[in-house]
């Protein structure tokens, strides 16, 4: 019988918040709820037909895809999948699927990310983390916090994330600046933002919220020189990809005092190693990736992988992300067996 690995279903809410039946008639099911190194992974899921991703959770290296020798589908959520190599899975004939964007359920629910920000920043700026710490310890105050209304948030990036801050930010009676390395002056404007230059807006922002897409240009993009120009009470705040700030240059920031505090949901390594200097800081406001993890986006991907897993079980077309791709080593070997013959 076919088997069907869920991974990473770290809140246990995978087999609830699908209907998994026209999978399960079928196939063996199992979910994993905590993530798997390399090795464990290997000797984990060699088993596996299917191996039913979420987001970056897990990464598929070439070394990985090769010693899986029984895998012929992955899906994931996205066109593409940072930490697979889709070169990889290509070359051992592994289908890899992508969802149907297209499904209004996905634009619904895509509002939890900028939700999550806001909350971010705010529990950021008032030191909510830490206090409720103290509090869990039987303590009481420890730290003043400061005020939204007045201040300036300036907006790494002015895409749906960027857009929707900055809806919050008038709400909250702050100015707005923005920057990116393909923001104009017209389309700032056009949503009521000042855009300026990237020296700027770390200078002048009392909150800087990361809004970009992580990509060879923004790899490192807030770095040593970026946080020197933040004022000694500014907040880093970001919830895009991890490996867009320099955390070695950001833990030696905030232990310096140099600025006032960062509020952050991802990072380089995940999940962030327990012995990791970010958890031991004060001054920092963690969340482990929580972005997209709400019930309502859950359920739209969720759904999506039970009709993708549903539809290659019947034999039906499923949407391919390296379609091109297998289309073209099919055709070279079968190009290759022709000339030997």
């Amino acid at each position: 019988m076919t088997k069907v690995a869920i991974l990473d279903d770290y809140a246990g809410v995978a087999l609830d918040l699908a209907d998994w039946s026209p999978v399960r008639s079928r196939a063996q099911v199992a979910v994993f709820d905590h993530h798997l190194s390399e090795n464990e992974a290997v000797e984990a899921l060699q088993p596996f037909d299917v191996i039913c991703t979420l987001r970056e959770r897990m990464a598929f290296s070439r070394t990985l895809i090769e010693r899986l020798p029984n895998l012929k589908l992955i899906t994931i959520v996205g066109m593409a999948l940072a930490n697979l190599d889709m070169a990889a899975a290509t070359e051992q004939g592994i289908l890899v699927a992508h969802p149907n964007f297209a499904n209004p359920a996905f634009a619904a629910a895509g509002a939890g990310v900028p939700e999550l920000a806001w909350g971010l920043m705010m529990a950021t700026v008032r030191n909510l983390g830490e206090e409720h710490r103290r509090m869990r310890e039987g303590d009481w105050q420890a730290t003043a916090g400061v005020t939204l209304s007045g201040k300036t948030l300036g907006l790494l990036g002015l895409g749906r994330l960027g857009r929707r801050m900055n809806e919050y930010a008038k709400v909250f009676g702050m100015e707005v600046i923005a920057w990116s390395q393909n923001l104009t002056d017209e389309a700032a404007a056009a949503v009521g933002v000042r855009r300026v230059e990237k020296e700027t807006l770390f200078k002048e922002a009392d909150v800087i919220s990361i809004g970009l897409v992580l990509s060879e240009r923004t790899r490192g993009l807030v770095a040593g020189p970026e946080l020197a120009l933040m004022k000694p009470r500014a907040y880093l705040i970001n919830i895009s990809r991890g490996p867009i700030v320099d955390d070695v240059a950001l833990i030696a920031a905030l232990k310096a005092g140099q600025i006032a505090g960062a509020g952050l949901d991802v990072y380089d390594v995940e999940p962030l190693p327990p012995d990791h200097p970010l958890r031991s800081l004060s001054n920092v406001t963690l969340s482990p990736h929580l972005g997209y993890v709400t019930r309502e986006l859950l359920a739209a991907i969720y759904s999506d992988t039970v009709e993708s897993v549903a539809a290659w079980l019947d034999g039906e077309p499923i949407r391919i992300a390296n379609r091109e791709a297998l289309a073209e080593r099919s055709a070279g070997t079968q190009d290759g067996n022709a000339n030997r013959d």
